[in-house]
């Protein structure tokens, strides 16, 4: 085995990545603390990188992807998963890839009273623990990998989750007027796949997210249709708060959503 990809963890998005690029004939190593958990053709190490760095002796892997996930969410979990757990890893590379993606989170976007819209540009401004540790895992990601590129993914949802059409069957949206920005897992898998094999030199920094930021309540409305639920309070863009996030620069690279919005990422409940 001599794998030109690796995959530092291999959660739900990571497999997704993973398989993508399995597909066009990538040999992929996935870490991940239970190596029986990673779908073939992809092969495993097990290996807990809060704790120990992984053994990658001999392994010279053209493209990297970091997407790892840290549970619970506490500025400790967060620091041992994506800055320790990030940095054992790449620390344990002979050579640095050709392309890198650290796929981090717009936890670390400010959110303000009536938001603007927001891009890369924008100063980061973390609100709690876990969003200061993944801006931590970002400097740490670029300090190792200079050239690389931190993917900063919005709110993640398709597959199995039903979190959101659980709130809206029981009537749980407490907060209708909050924006929210969404990209369904899919697009996020296909995005990072994207900014490995685009041609010319990705930027170091992208927010993934779909077209179409949207207030709790729209979205809420939407879903509540879907399931035949009591239509949920409506939102008012006069008390809009929270965060209204641009994907112009992704999109700008030739990548483009497959669920532009909620409404086509949401099409059956």
């Amino acid at each position: 085995m001599n794998p030109d990809v690796l995959l530092v963890g291999c959660g739900d998005l990571g497999a997704a990545v993973g398989l993508r690029l399995a597909d066009p004939g990538h040999d992929v190593l996935a870490l991940r603390r239970h190596a029986d958990r990673v779908p073939a053709p992809l092969h495993g190490q097990s290996v807990d990188l809060t704790r120990e760095a992984p053994d990658l002796a001999g392994l010279r892997p053209r493209l990297v992807v970091v997407a790892l996930t840290a549970r619970p969410r506490t500025e400790e979990a967060y620091r041992a998963t994506y800055v320790d757990g990030m940095s054992r890893a790449l620390d344990a590379l002979e050579q640095a890839p050709e392309r890198a993606v650290l796929v981090s989170s717009t936890a670390v976007q400010a959110s303000h009273d009536r938001p603007p819209l927001e891009d890369e540009t924008s100063p980061a401004a973390p609100a709690d623990g876990p969003g200061r540790m993944l801006l931590a895992a970002e400097e740490a990601f670029h300090a190792r990998l200079p050239h690389g590129t931190v993917l900063r993914l919005s709110g993640l949802y398709g597959g199995s989750s039903t979190r959101l059409l659980d709130q809206v069957r029981e009537g749980r949206i407490a907060d209708p007027h909050r924006w929210t920005n969404r990209i369904h897992r899919e697009d996020a898998a296909a995005a990072v796949v994207h900014l490995l094999t685009m041609p010319g030199q990705p930027a170091p920094l992208y927010l993934g997210t779909d077209d179409e930021p949207a207030q709790m309540g729209d979205v809420a409305a939407h879903l509540a249709g879907l399931l035949g639920a009591p239509a949920p309070p409506r939102a008012d863009p006069d008390q809009g708060h929270g965060k209204r996030l641009s994907n112009a620069l992704l999109r700008s690279t030739g990548w483009a959503p497959t669920r532009p919005s909620y409404r086509e990422g949401y099409v059956q409940a």
